[in-house]
């Protein structure tokens, strides 16, 4: 089975599968008469198809332990994916670049406290994988009418640690 090393959660690194949302270096401007900072544009939601509309949605996951096989990736195409935790627990963010021949072989990322991430439209990932703990997540992506997902098995499993 090959196995795939969790890295750090960078914008430099995830550049080509989304958006990292977080306030560290973000563009930033105080309203409410100072009393409160607009962390402002983090991320580009994407919505298109059919009726396409934003949607909020929350969600709780259970904690995940690693190593973790990894068997199956999904992509939608119709509209990008935000999650942004609620909980201060790091989560696994799998992503893959698109090949001839489906996804190539997966990155995973490790986020930190304050950390969250919008998936582009059409990225292959893998699902929301809480790390040690129950995790609350805000999710932004798209509704409507259409058909926004698409699955992928490997034929073999990757091991990520």
């Amino acid at each position: 089975m090959k196995v795939i090393e969790i890295q750090p959660l960078t914008n430099a690194a995830f550049f080509p599968f989304g958006d990292v949302i977080e306030m560290e270096g973000a563009y930033n401007y105080p309203i409410n008469a100072g009393k409160c900072v607009r962390y402002h544009d983090l991320a580009k939601i994407e919505t298109t198809g059919e009726k396409a509309r934003a949607m909020i949605s929350l969600l709780r996951g259970e904690p995940y332990m690693l190593p973790l096989e990894l068997r199956m990736v999904e992509r939608h195409p119709l509209g990008s994916q935000a999650f942004i935790p609620l909980t201060d627990y790091p989560f696994l963010v799998v992503v893959a670049k698109e090949t001839a021949n489906g996804p190539a072989e997966p990155l995973a990322f490790r986020t930190k406290p304050g950390q969250g991430v919008n998936i582009g439209r059409n990225v292959w990932h893998g699902i929301l994988t809480p790390l040690d703990g129950p995790s609350d997540f805000a999710v932004v992506d798209r509704g409507g009418e259409g058909v926004n997902l698409e699955e992928h098995f490997f034929e073999e499993p990757f091991l990520i640690r």
